[in-house]
């Protein structure tokens, strides 16, 4: 096995967690950051990161770290670390199709000794179960005889500029107590948080697949409270401040849960649950209610409408925000988009306002059209469905100048107080 002095690495997929940790890797020894998007490689090349998580600035630190679409290059390396998206299917079923055709790829050019790291997010098992046949068949090689595997699920927190990928304790694990140890040791070099060496690669899995479905629980809790209290007339805000006063109380906030983390990955926990004749009551159940919000927020919104005497056939109605989460332009799984078409389905005419979200990504992905900026005096209805931080710098004034004399403005995001609007979460 390869001294730690040795490795160069190749991080394959180099997008919210690859760059960051290519970036980080490239500061200290060779790493090869590859993609197959030509658009994506030519662009970070020229330290441009279309994402906006990574500052021209920060490009020039990585002094090792080379960009390449050409997959011979990865022929240099001798540990790959895997970054690739694992997303679910229409059926909400894990859809490895990504890590496969990443794992085919390792395979072409992996040699005795390499490693291979996943960090994308998979149910216990499945680097063993379905990955190293992968690379076993594509090289010739045996697993954990002539090449070794570990995992070391990715934390990155998109939009955060302050928790980076060194500031975040990493979970490490490998094949064996010999591979572990050395990918473990590879990590320090980089995580000024810490590294946790977990007893097998099954266990690093469970741990972060339970890390989301955890929240993904605790939102749901919430969320089905905001349901019961808009009934009874109490405002949801209010009563988690008074609940935060009591030292114990685990304060979560309602709201449309998207995103690649926690609206994917209890899907991948309750497939593994149930191929092994389990059914994971809490975690479907927790799903449902997060699923329901969209539609939940559009009947708020269609009653407050209609308290107010609005004529909701033909009015219209602008969304402040369509990322599935503030201050990024990360729109995978936005629950925003559902919202849309709730709404759409009341005959409601919809504006999407969204400076941090790519126009081109948006159309292309969900077939709506951003606006360059809202109209003035013009809307029935708007909805705060983003906290970014420039929403946040708007003043109630200012949203409002954008509104029809009567109308109605819902705050997804808490951005106002419950006086100063007409509904909110």
């Amino acid at each position: 096995m390869h001294q730690p002095h040795e490795i160069n690495i190749a991080i394959i997929g180099l997008g919210y967690v690859g760059l960051p940790l290519a970036l980080a890797f490239g500061k200290q020894r060779s790493v090869i950051g590859f993609d197959i998007k030509e658009k994506r490689i030519n662009q970070l090349i020229e330290g441009y990161d279309e994402q906006h998580e990574i500052d021209e600035a920060e490009f020039k630190t990585a002094r090792f770290l080379t960009f390449t679409h050409n997959e011979e290059q990865l022929s240099h390396a001798n540990c790959y670390i895997i970054t690739v998206p694992t997303p679910i299917k229409q059926n909400n079923q894990p859809d490895l199709t990504p890590l496969i055709q990443a794992s085919t790829l390792v395979g072409r050019y992996l040699k005795k000794d390499d490693i291979v790291i996943y960090e994308s997010t998979v149910y216990p098992g499945a680097t063993e179960e379905e990955c190293v046949p992968v690379l076993e068949q594509t090289s010739g090689l045996r697993f954990n005889e002539d090449f070794y595997c570990g995992y070391s699920p990715e934390r990155i927190n998109p939009g955060d500029k302050n928790r980076r990928v060194e500031h975040i304790k990493k979970i490490t694990s490998g094949s064996t107590p010999e591979s572990a140890e050395l990918i473990n040791r590879l990590y320090q070099d980089i995580i000024i948080a810490g590294t946790y060496l977990a007893a097998s690669i099954k266990i690093a899995e469970a741990a972060k697949i339970m890390e989301n479905t955890q929240r993904d629980i605790n939102i749901a809790f919430i969320n089905e409270m905001t349901v019961f209290f808009n009934q009874l007339g109490i405002d949801t805000e209010s009563v988690l401040k008074a609940a935060e006063t009591k030292w114990n109380f685990h304060s979560y906030r309602p709201g449309l849960v998207g995103g690649h983390c926690i609206g994917i990955d209890p899907y991948y926990l309750s497939y593994k649950s149930q191929m092994i004749g389990l059914y994971p009551e809490m975690v479907n159940c927790a799903r449902r209610i997060n699923e329901n919000m969209p539609r939940h927020v559009a009947n708020q919104m269609i009653k407050t409408m209609i308290q107010k005497k609005i004529n909701i056939a033909n009015a219209t109605i602008l969304i402040l925000g369509f990322t599935f989460k503030e201050n990024c332009s990360d729109i995978r799984n936005t629950q925003v988009t559902k919202l849309i078409d709730f709404l759409r389905a009341y005959d409601c005419h919809i504006d999407i306002f969204d400076p941090h979200a790519n126009p081109q990504e948006v159309k292309e992905e969900y077939g709506h059209i951003l606006i360059d900026e809202p109209k003035q005096n013009y809307y029935d209805g708007i909805i705060i469905a983003v906290g970014h931080q420039l929403f946040k710098s708007f003043s109630l004034e200012h949203i409002t100048s954008w509104a029809k004399p009567k109308h109605v403005i819902y705050d997804l995001k808490h951005l106002f107080s419950i006086d100063q609007i007409d509904t909110r979460l």
